[in-house]
């Protein structure tokens, strides 16, 4: 299984943002902001990865796709199911999986490795959107059917 990271990352001053962003023209207006996506802070945990083999797409927008080589890498190499998970179930998650969506993925959401700040939100996005346009399980689930594949 291709394991592919997706990180958050921007240019010294954040030439990448325009004013006009409302969500991320306001970590461009911060300066404590745009520190934490520098040094270790901005990094993957080294106990996720990215070993040798991973990929690691380095992006500047919510969702994973916008702006980054993420379609072209997963097209050449042939992968149409994504396995999503991460945090801000309602920004990352949410837009990672409706781009991916219409690009005809076959997509599976790891509903207990999402989180949101917004409970509510995640919980509707988790049990009513998400499952209209991915299967949506729990780690457990995953795992068993990776080693009792149907």
């Amino acid at each position: 299984m291709a394991v592919i990271h997706v990180q958050v990352g921007f240019r010294p001053g954040l030439p990448e943002v325009s004013d006009r962003n409302k969500l991320l023209g306001a970590i461009k207006a911060s300066k404590p902001h745009q520190e934490f996506f520098q040094g270790s802070s901005g990094e993957i945990h080294p106990v996720l990865g990215p070993k040798p083999d991973d990929i690691v797409v380095v992006k500047h927008r919510v969702s994973a796709f916008a702006g980054t080589d993420l379609n072209m890498i997963l097209r050449a190499r042939e992968i149409h199911t994504i396995v999503m998970f991460g945090i801000a179930t309602s920004g990352v998650v949410l837009s990672t999986l409706l781009e991916a969506s219409d690009a005809d993925y076959r997509l599976v959401v790891i509903e207990d490795c999402c989180a949101d700040l917004d409970m509510e939100l995640h919980s509707a996005l988790i049990k009513r959107l998400f499952p209209a346009r991915a299967d949506v399980m729990s780690t457990e689930n995953f795992v068993r059917t990776l080693e009792n594949p149907s």
